[in-house]
């Protein structure tokens, strides 16, 4: 799994038990960071020529089938049944009909030799829907005692049920804005959120940002980079304010989005922000559910875990994407199998 945060490549081996999903198990997991040149890479695809993002896309998956070959080496894994790649966001546009996602499938089963499940979110668009939230399914499969999942990595999105439907929806942009930021102090993130603790809010822009087209569109919908350089950035960056209380105000905006989505009940938090304890110190003052915090391998390898589910059920030819979420016309089983090596 690899968000849109680029904080590096999260890889989990876990054990399913098909007769029971919420009995699973992270075996081992770990985070491998980017180095600079990778960091350039991925952030720099959105603005790539054609030729240039389909080399990347091949050479991309190239890296992440050492990166699981290393990963097994290293732990002395004996046994994969299979790999489950989210690989990296560059276009998001279900409302043009198309998303893409790099790290070529075919290159990671030839890299490693293991059947490979990746692209899950293209079919989905080409449905109508919105290629996004995926993670819901694996709310509901693995995560259904609780009222509300939330997620909070480079976007804050969650799930909850309905009348007997899981619905799901991006809340706003999150992590995204606030490393974005940070990276002009020459820091990958704001470590606990006490840089923005530090600053104060700007009332006219906390307002603005509060009052922008998204928050009033009706679910389900979807985030990407796009929508943050078009919309996010361009606003801040016009009020011209210190880094501090551009994170305090930012900060706020999440709390405040997220507060509105929320009601009584429990209300589970995984992804990156949850390490933020100033902006889960802001959730707990806007939202009226109880938020539970997990311990931090589920923190961190929640989406990694899920997109391994994705992949089961696909592997199963059993749904794994909900229309009730993503708004495309049916339930479906999505990604693209890569199996070259089926014969040997």
């Amino acid at each position: 799994m690899s968000g849109t945060s680029l904080d590096g490549l999260d890889v989990a081996y876990i054990k399913f038990n098909t007769e029971n999903l919420p009995d699973f198990e992270i075996l081992t997991a770990e985070t491998i960071p980017y180095d600079t040149a990778w960091q350039a890479d991925l952030k720099n695809a959105f603005d790539m020529s054609a030729v240039d993002l389909v080399e990347l896309d091949a050479r991309y998956g190239k890296y992440l089938g050492q990166q699981v070959n290393d990963f097994i080496k290293r732990h002395d894994i004996k046994h994969v049944d299979l790999i489950a790649s989210h690989g990296q966001t560059v276009f998001h546009r279900p409302e043009a009909g198309y998303t893409t996602q790099i790290g070529s499938g075919a290159h990671i089963n030839a890299t490693t030799g293991i059947k490979t499940i990746c692209d899950f979110r293209t079919q989905d668009v080409a449905l109508g829907g919105q290629g996004a939230p995926l993670v819901p399914v694996g709310d509901r499969y693995l995560f259904g005692n609780y009222d509300y999942c939330l997620n909070i990595g480079g976007f804050a999105n969650i799930s909850f049920e309905t009348d007997g439907k899981r619905l799901a929806y991006d809340i706003c942009p999150a992590n995204i804005v606030l490393n974005h930021y940070v990276a002009q102090k020459g820091l990958a993130y704001d470590d606990k959120g006490q840089m923005a603790a530090s600053g104060t809010i700007n009332q006219e822009l906390l307002n603005r940002l509060n009052n922008l087209e998204f928050y009033q569109n009706d679910e389900p919908k979807s985030l990407g980079w796009e929508y943050v350089t078009e919309q996010i950035l361009p606003l801040i960056d016009t009020y011209h304010l210190n880094i501090p209380d551009i994170l305090k105000t930012y900060v706020e905006h999440i709390a405040i989005q997220i507060g509105q989505k929320t009601t009584a009940g429990s209300l589970l938090i995984t992804g990156g922000g949850a390490h933020n304890d100033y902006l889960i110190q802001q959730i707990r003052k806007y939202s009226p559910a109880k938020v539970v915090i997990p311990d931090k391998i589920m923190i961190d390898y929640k989406e990694a875990l899920i997109f391994g589910l994705l992949g089961l059920l696909k592997e199963q030819d059993k749904i794994n994407v909900f229309s009730s979420v993503t708004g495309s016309r049916i339930d479906h089983s999505s990604g693209v199998i890569y199996d070259a090596f089926i014969n040997r």
